[in-house]
Formats: structure tokens, sequence, C-alpha cells
């Protein structure tokens, strides 16, 4: 069973950026359709962007052209680049991995944006 460890949250000011790190256990993160999402207080978890085990992308409309989302199959880690943060984007990030039957979550890592 793979298992997904997410890192990189943090405080940051409206504008600033961060990178959010999602390591994998396994070696079948190669040909998972990996994910981020984020669940602010109050409200349902949705989807911020995925990546195909080739690459391919997707993002949710709020972040597109703020956020990029990439893979590095080798060491089994997927990122995500967060720039011109804004309070809006205040939640709480998980990472996410498909293929098959098996759908993994990760335990979340909290991202603040304040002044």
């Amino acid at each position: 069973q793979v298992q997904l460890v997410e890192s990189g949250g943090g405080l940051v000011q409206p504008g600033g950026s961060l990178r959010l790190s999602c390591a994998a256990s396994g070696s079948i993160f190669r040909i998972m359709t990996m994910g981020w999402y984020r669940q602010a207080p109050g409200k349902e978890r949705e989807l911020v962007a995925n990546i195909t085990h080739v690459g391919s992308t997707n993002y949710n409309d709020p972040v597109q052209g703020r956020f990029v989302i990439a893979r590095d199959n080798a060491k089994n880690t997927l990122y995500l680049q967060m720039n011109s943060l804004q309070a809006e984007d205040t939640g709480v990030y998980y990472c996410n991995g498909k293929v098959n039957n098996l759908n993994v979550w990760g335990q979340g890592t909290q991202v603040t944006v304040s002044s």
C-alpha cells in the first residue's frame, strides 16, 4: 500500500509563495494520477490541480496561472508551487493518488495566507 506525506505548508503573507511537496512510499507512484486538493474552513474539499503519470496537467480556475503542479517520478515526489497567494487560498492541502481501484490520501498540510 502506498503512503503519501505532505510537507511545506505554513504561514505566508498575501502575494507570497510556498512550495508543497508530497513524498510517496512506493514506486507505484510512477503510474498514478496525482493531485492536490484543498479544504477551507466550512467548505468542501476541492480539486486544486492534478497531473497524469505522463505529465498532463489540469488546474481549477481560481489557481490557473498562479500555481504549478509537477512531479519527479525518480524521487516519487509530487510538488505544488504556489505563487501570488491570496487569503482565499487558505486551507488544508491534501495530496491524492489514484490508479485503478486505488485511491490514497495524505494527512494534509495547513496553508495560511494572512498579513
